[in-house]
């Protein structure tokens, strides 16, 4: 290069390297081409010694073993498509030219998986070899044949049929797309647009896997800088309880297509910087403005393409991420109102850790830190899932977890988006259980700014009721397969989903804090004053009102109702008619004498202990330290108590040993009450519900029902008071008719002064 003076000057390596790229990645300009800082180098080579040291690079020999793996699936699926030929009767000559070809997609194929992460496969085959009998049934059954194949789960029903299973220890997701070619070759290009000719549209979806992979890698700038950061982000998203595409949150595609738009976005960027950038960016992104890595492709084969324009249901999106190979889809569809905001309070913390950062007031071990989910949310939805055996119960929780982004619908729409859930994308076993077992949970809240008034409910009786029927549709239910639904408190979540079996030690509660940092203000103008009386007198009152909250905190630890069987954190919502006709907030499984627990459709109960119970001890719900209750008891609905195979409690019997039947299961003879989901607002700091309240209702089972109406006033011990309504209501009509009384007496002693006023001046006379 020539300079103005003359010389030679070589170009600077910034400069080469934009004379190499091209002027634009993507559908856009770059949003800066500026290279790395000697900090930035610094920090990129802090980050991989993290990501390292975090253990996310798997080691050689696992790698090797993987290879393995692949070569003998493809042997196994070349064998299976010969054996095909020749049953249905194909020349000597089609026999030998049989041919599958396996496919890698995924974390695999872009380079970014770790330790014991499964690898997603493609099998492609000729045109005469079906996916619904050849594949989900011959090809099933030879591997359900073999050693080394375990865990073998068949989904024909999914959006993109898929067949699960470990080989050797490897977990394998193959997925099947039979193409209009007769022989299937080896080199066969999967970018090339002919292998869309004549398929169906699972088809194609079963190929946009592959394709994706294989034009992600085509428009990133620079793939190692890419690889880095997916990897990064992929750990943090785990961690902080976003990566899930099943729940409704986003899943490996849709991360690896942010991340390829940020590489575009900054092309000569190192791994530090684009971490940093990605939170930057996603943090300001007006959704649902889709994020796309090149121009929506709209070729002559027919298949829909994403297009709000055209098609209304894509209109609904809310957070469109678009692929890049024909036919361009939305990626990220699961994604709802709920999600989205999830994800974008994670966005804005991610950004805030990496300015921190960037400013060396925060190291890279900050970001990764893990959410907090139980301590965030001040009720939850608890879903637990129990089978007769682990095999009975992977494959019913798969089928639940597909489904649980439908209850976070569901429940958006009955609510008109003003009760926000959070679904946490992750699974907790009790392994005191003596079924098969797992739980999911959601966080539930008011949404925040929404105006509600006192007395308005969140009602979502329907709402379970109509998500568990749609459970029930399983096409491939056992007896065993059960799915209970219940409203749990913070303080009345179960041990087992803590680390070390504990639970995280709270922080004071606001409101005590509140009634603290009162009294000693008080206490202070007191001494400020002088008044040594009035401190010793608040001083006397602080104590009583503690010693009064210690008295409560013990007397709820024995419920008068339960004390013959034990309370349960597993409150089941087990049939249609028990959730009609009735204002109960959370079920209470009660004990009533030698009734046997009867099945329901034919279908035997699977009978478990409580969550968070331990061998059929009592565990009472503790109600929250703020709350005011009081408690009346009523006959109202008793002529509508029935019995249900609640599922919940085991037996206590002699001593509190559980009895257990010749299954192993635990029988326990259990009436659980009506459960109503009934989320109220519209009350400040009462019981600690969306921040505003909840209102509490237990409605009749068996011989009395107990009433808890937030907002009144603790006074004694809850006992049976049969009367206590009437005494009230005669009182407030007295008071009533006292004041009626008083006000007309006033009104006639003023007529008559007025009236005598106006006879003195002698205007009654003229009148």
């Amino acid at each position: 290069m020539v300079g103005s003076d003359g010389l030679n000057v070589s170009p600077s390596p910034s400069q080469q390297m934009e004379k190499q790229l091209p002027n634009q990645w993507g559908v856009t300009k770059p949003l800066s081409r500026a290279g790395p800082l000697e900090l930035d180098i610094q920090r990129s080579k802090e980050l991989e010694k993290f990501l390292v040291d975090a253990g996310l690079y798997e080691s050689a020999e696992e790698a090797a073993k993987r290879e393995e793996v692949l070569c003998r699936l493809k042997q196994i699926v070349k064998d299976w498509v010969k054996e095909l030929t020749r049953v249905r009767g194909y020349t000597d000559q089609m026999v030998e030219d049989a041919n599958a070809v396996i496919f890698t997609f995924g974390s695999y194929r872009l380079g970014v998986h770790g330790p014991g992460a499964d690898i997603d496969t493609l099998c492609v085959g000729p045109s005469y070899v079906n996916r619904e009998e050849d594949f989900f049934y011959v090809l099933h059954n030879i591997l359900a044949e073999m050693e080394e194949v375990t865990e073998l789960q068949p989904v024909p029903d999914a959006h993109v049929p898929v067949m699960k299973f470990k080989f050797d220890g490897i977990s394998i997701d193959l997925l099947y797309a039979s193409i209009s070619l007769l022989v299937v070759p080896d080199d066969l290009d999967i970018s090339n647009m002919s292998v869309l000719h004549e398929i169906d549209e699972p088809t194609v979806r079963s190929l946009n896997g592959c394709r994706v992979a294989d034009q992600i890698l085509k428009l990133v700038p620079n793939i190692e800088h890419f690889c880095t950061t997916l990897r990064c982000l992929k750990f943090w998203a785990k961690r902080r309880g976003v990566y899930s595409n099943v729940t409704g949150f986003l899943g490996g595609v849709n991360w690896a297509l942010l991340v390829a738009r940020v590489c575009q976005f900054y092309p000569n960027a190192n791994p530090s910087m684009l971490v940093s950038r990605f939170f930057r960016v996603y943090t300001l992104w007006r959704w649902p403005n889709p994020v796309m890595l090149c121009e929506i492709e709209d070729d002559e084969l027919g298949f829909s393409v994403w297009d709000p324009r055209k098609n209304p249901w894509d209109r609904s999106h809310q957070m469109p991420i678009i692929t890049p190979a024909y036919p361009c889809m939305n990626s990220s569809y699961n994604v709802s109102t709920s999600t989205l905001r999830v994800m974008m309070e994670q966005f804005q913390f991610g950004n805030k850790i990496c300015e921190d950062i960037e400013l060396n007031k925060a190291e890279w071990k900050a970001l990764f830190e893990p959410y907090l989910f139980f301590e965030s949310y001040k009720n939850y939805l608890q879903v637990d899932i129990i089978a007769a055996d682990s095999d009975d119960l992977r494959a019913w929780k798969g089928w639940v977890e597909s489904r649980l982004r439908q209850l976070t619908l569901m429940i958006e729409r009955d609510t008109y988006g003003k009760l926000q859930c959070h679904p946490y994308p992750h699974d907790y076993v009790d392994h005191s259980k003596q079924c098969a077992h797992c739980a999911f949970f959601m966080g539930l809240q008011r949404k925040q700014g929404e105006v509600i008034q006192e007395g308005q409910q969140f009602d979502i009786r329907q709402t379970v009721d109509e998500f568990r029927h749609q459970i029930n549709m399983y096409m491939y239910w056992k007896p065993g397969m059960e799915i209970y639904v219940s409203h749990v408190r913070r303080k009345q979540i179960p041990a087992y989903v803590f680390p070390e079996g504990y639970k995280r030690c709270r922080h004071p509660r606001p409101m005590s804090q509140q009634q603290l940092d009162k009294a000693s203000s008080e206490d202070g103008e007191a001494c400020r004053t002088g008044s040594a009386e009035r401190r010793l007198k608040r001083k006397k009152e602080l104590e009583e009102m503690e010693m009064k909250r210690e008295s409560l905190e013990k007397r709820q630890s024995i419920s008068p109702q339960m004390r013959d069987s034990a309370s349960p954190d597993l409150l089941c919502l087990r049939s249609a008619n028990a959730l009609k006709g009735y204002s109960l907030i959370e079920s209470e499984t009660i004990k009533e004498g030698p009734e046997s627990c009867q099945p329901i459709g034919g279908i035997s109960p699977q009978v478990i202990p409580c969550s968070g119970s331990s061998g059929g001890k009592m565990q009472h719900h503790e109600q929250d330290a703020e709350v005011n209750t009081n408690i009346t008891i009523s006959n109202e609905g008793m002529q509508n108590a029935e019995t249900f195979d609640a599922g919940c409690l085991p037996n206590v019997n002699n001593g509190g040993n559980p009895e257990i039947n010749d299954q192993g299961f635990l029988q326990g003879d259990i009436r659980e009450a009506k459960s109503k989901l009934l989320l109220d607002g519209g009350r400040e700091n009462v019981a600690g519900v969306f921040e505003d309240g909840l209102r509490e209702e237990l409605e009749a089972n068996g011989q009395h029902g107990m009433v808890l109406n937030s907002g009144d006033v603790v006074g004694s011990e809850p006992v049976q008071k049969t009367v206590m309504r009437h005494v009230d209501r005669n009182s407030k009509l007295l008071y009533i008719l006292l004041m009626s009384a008083y006000y007309f007496c006033l009104y006639a002693a003023f007529s008559c002064s007025f009236c005598c006023f106006y006879s003195r001046l002698g205007l009654t006379s003229s009148a």
